[in-house]
């Protein structure tokens, strides 16, 4: 048709043969369960963005009559004979899970809610809050490919409410939201090994967290640059990323003031910084005294920092110090042992791996290499989707531990382990 332009994508030119425009293509995906943002399906149809749900590749499916790597697929002009638009079936849903159906009943109500009002209304401002609230306390426990496009939506959303006219007394609340789907989005970076991306993400967090005026947020993208630093092998980056948000801890007085601290001390001893170290995580003890749970804290999940993570931060920290075995043992005992209950709130996968690594660690240091491999068994039996760069990182540990022990021969097989178990990080998630 004269004057429109070329498609980029196949989705792109199917849309432009229904001839609708975007916002009544939004409005019939909600009508068959999904949710997608305006935002969203542009990108998705210009090539921009390729990451999608489980929900939304179902709807687009039934929607247009071909599976998502199909529809994202770059458009040859040749091959227009070929496509044939489907318009949306009327079939009902055959999918057999019960709960599924009911989480894509909840998504359909949720965006309708959002899509009805011109301005965002209290109810509206809960619902944003509860998907920001899922994602956070989920983050820890489930593997990232289930929760990513879920998180990239939730974000998307977030940032699409802030560019659209909104009432002055709900821009603070969402840049707060925004700050902390950034945060989670910087640490997915981190967990895919991508410290650049995020470090990127922290920097749009923190802006966002100066926009709510919040302290505690700022504190905690802090705590997350702290922590991409860390793992990323910058340790002198991550003690001067958690001093720099220890001010901003202290005026909060919510958990960041314990985690920055005990991140700190990760740092200083990943430098070998004994005094250092010891001074930290007395800071992170003593802060226990004045801490008041606060908003941010309240989202739960990766969004506060409970007993059992200072417990894990603590073991980490002291295991690479040779003068405190026996200190390093007795607190990655206590870990391991805060992290054996998967249904604690608390409970976190990655952080459970880590415990057990510091605690194979220490027992190297002992001599105990059977004690090692029992220690460090559970991580080495983690699928691919957990094996996030943390982890890997902290079997990476054990088995400089053993080659540094003098008795790399009695620990082959361990370390034969340790590297096929290294070799396989997780890998990317379906398109």
């Amino acid at each position: 048709m004269a004057g429109r332009y070329t498609p980029r994508t196949v989705l792109a030119h199917l849309i432009q043969r229904r001839n609708q425009t975007y916002s009544e293509i939004v409005a019939e995906f909600v009508e068959l369960g999904g949710t997608i943002t305006e935002r969203h399906l542009r990108r998705l149809a210009s090539g921009e963005r390729a990451g999608t749900t489980p929900q939304t590749r179902r709807t687009l499916q039934r929607m247009f009559g071909k599976p998502v790597e199909e529809l994202l697929a770059p458009y040859v002009p040749e091959q227009a004979g070929q496509m044939v638009p489907a318009s949306a079936s009327s079939g009902r849903i055959t999918t057999g899970n019960e709960m599924e159906v009911l989480d894509m009943a909840a998504s359909r109500a949720r965006a309708f809610a959002l899509a009805a009002q011109t301005g965002l209304g209290s109810e509206a401002m809960e619902q944003v809050y509860d998907d920001v609230r899922h994602v956070a306390k989920a983050y820890p426990q489930r593997p990232l490919p289930e929760i990513l496009g879920q998180l990239v939506e939730t974000q998307d959303l977030v940032f699409a409410l802030l560019e659209s006219r909104q009432r002055p007394e709900h821009l603070r609340q969402l840049y707060f939201l925004g700050g902390v789907t950034g945060g989670l989005l910087a640490k997915a970076s981190h967990d895919l090994g991508n410290p650049h991306a995020a470090l990127t993400q922290a920097r749009t967090a923190f802006l966002c967290a100066d926009n709510a005026d919040h302290h505690g947020l700022r504190a905690w993208v802090r705590g997350l640059q702290s922590l991409v630093s860390y793992w990323a092998g910058n340790p002198h980056d991550s003690v001067r990323y958690a001093q720099l948000g220890a001010g901003y801890a202290e005026q909060a007085n919510s958990t960041t003031s314990v985690w920055l601290p005990v991140s700190e001390a990760r740092a200083w001893a990943a430098l070998g910084n004994a005094d250092a170290t010891r001074a930290a995580l007395e800071r992170a003890e003593n802060a226990w005294t004045s801490v008041q749970d606060d908003d941010l804290d309240e989202m739960g999940g990766l969004c506060t920092f409970g007993r059992n993570r200072q417990l894990y931060y603590a073991a980490d920290a002291l295991a690479w110090l040779p003068g405190e075995v026996d200190t390093a043992e007795r607190y990655s005992r206590q870990a391991v042992d805060a992290y054996t209950d998967q249904s604690h709130p608390e409970w976190a996968f990655g952080d459970a791996a880590g415990s057990h690594a510091a605690m194979a660690i220490t027992r190297i240091a002992n001599g105990e290499l059977d004690g090692a491999a029992d220690a460090i068994a559970p991580v080495l039996g983690l699928p691919a989707e957990r094996r996030i760069n943390g982890v890997v990182h902290s079997a990476r540990r054990v088995h400089q531990a053993l080659r540094q022990s003098g008795r790399a021969d009695d620990a082959r097989e361990l370390q034969e382990e340790i590297e096929t178990f290294t070799r396989t990080p997780m890998q990317s998630f379906p398109r």
